[in-house]
C-alpha cells in the first residue's frame, strides 16, 4: 500500500499540489488519507511539500510548515493568506480506468 501511495505522490508535478485525501483516492485507497501521512513520514526523496490538507491548508507545524510554504512558493505556488490558491494549483488526477476495463472484459467473456 505504501509503495503505491509513494509512487502516486511522485506523479504530482512541480507547481501543483494535492490533498492527502486526493492522493489516497488516486492511489486506489479512498478514505486512507492517514496512510498517506504515514507513507510520507518514512520516505526520502519524495516531493512531500506538494501534499497539503483540504482546502489548501498546510497542516505541518513550526519550521516544517515554513519549509513547506517556502518550497511551494519557490515552485510558483500562490497563497491567499495561509491557504494555497487551489483553483490555480490543485493537481487534477486522471480518472482511473484500470479496474473498469478488466471488469468489462471479464463480464463480456463470461457471457459469451
Amino acid at each position: 500500500m505504501f509503495d503505491v501511495i509513494r509512487d502516486t505522490i511522485r506523479r504530482i508535478p512541480k507547481g501543483k499540489v494535492s490533498t492527502y485525501g486526493d492522493v489516497a483516492r488516486a492511489a486506489g485507497f479512498p478514505g486512507a488519507s492517514r496512510q498517506v501521512v504515514w507513507a510520507l513520514q518514512d520516505s526520502r526523496g519524495l516531493p512531500w511539500h506538494r501534499v497539503v490538507g483540504a482546502g489548501g491548508k498546510i497542516l505541518l507545524r513550526g519550521e516544517s510548515a515554513l519549509d513547506q510554504r517556502f518550497r511551494l512558493e519557490a515552485e510558483g505556488v500562490i497563497f491567499h493568506g495561509s491557504r494555497i490558491h487551489m483553483e490555480a494549483h490543485q493537481f487534477n488526477w486522471p480518472k482511473r480506468t484500470r479496474g473498469s476495463g478488466k471488469r468489462a472484459a471479464k463480464s463480456g467473456s463470461a457471457r459469451a
